[in-house]
């Protein structure tokens, strides 16, 4: 076989035992072992991306294993913003999920989390999402609107969940909840709320940055960026920054 065949070969080896690999790992042509190597580098990769994938379903199968049969993983995003809503997402997954790029939302590419979201509304059983607005957010206070917005996001689902794991806050529900730190890269469906919750308001932001385009809502997602800041500096804010948050404050004509 030519390098150029045993790489298109190579291509279709899906595990480490491929007796394949091995074979042409004999193979003493320079060209033919860089393409091994690079398989096994690729399957290896390969089998530590599933390795935390399964790991991240650690809490959901201590409670399936306890009959609790629908676990909501619940997440928000929008905390930090000098403008727009505090987006809370509620997701229940079925057992069989097998979006392996699932993780932190943070952790992944914007273009990632576009890709993910259609995925994960289609396999999962059913998500919720809470939008607390600005002017809640000034009433309340941002860790008060979060709550709310959590809890907006639990009320849509259905069923509604036999346990609840959230991102480290407290949810005024009287479902069990369990409260894990960053638990949006531990828990898989904490994961998949947080893409849902982030992708969810950063289209919102999008349409927002169309009615007022001087703050580059489209890039910064109402966080206080040099160019989000020079623009309230310039304009003043506008009906959808937080009135109570400083920075705001600060340029309030």
């Amino acid at each position: 076989m030519t390098i150029s065949e045993i790489k298109q070969l190579l291509l279709s080896v899906k595990k480490p035992t491929d007796p394949r690999l091995a074979q042409l790992a004999q193979d003493p042509r320079k060209g033919v072992q860089v393409a091994v190597r690079a398989t096994q580098k690729r399957l290896a990769n390969q089998s530590a991306r599933l390795a935390a994938f399964e790991q991240r379903f650690k809490y959901e199968r201590q409670f399936w294993q306890r009959g609790l049969q629908y676990v909501a993983g619940v997440d928000e995003v929008g905390r930090g913003p000098l403008a727009g809503p505090v987006v809370a997402c509620a997701a229940i997954l079925p057992p069989d999920f097998d979006l392996i790029d699932v993780n932190d939302s943070k952790q992944l590419t914007r273009k990632a989390r576009e890709k993910l979201y259609p995925l994960i509304k289609q396999e999962a059983l059913s998500l919720g999402v809470g939008v607390v607005d600005n002017q809640q957010i000034d009433q309340l206070n941002i860790y008060e609107a979060t709550r709310v917005a959590m809890k907006q996001a639990v009320a849509k689902l259905i069923p509604q969940p036999n346990e609840i794991i959230v991102d480290a806050m407290q949810i005024d529900t009287p479902i069990h909840q369990t409260r894990l730190i960053k638990g949006d890269a531990k828990s898989i469906s904490v994961s998949a709320a947080s893409i849902i919750a982030k992708v969810y308001r950063d289209h919102l932001m999008t349409d927002f940055s169309r009615q007022y385009p001087e703050y580059d809502f489209e890039h910064n997602a109402g966080y206080g960026t040099a160019k989000h800041l020079a623009a309230l500096k310039k304009f003043g804010p506008t009906p959808i920054h937080r009135m109570s948050f400083a920075p705001v404050q600060k340029n309030s004509r």
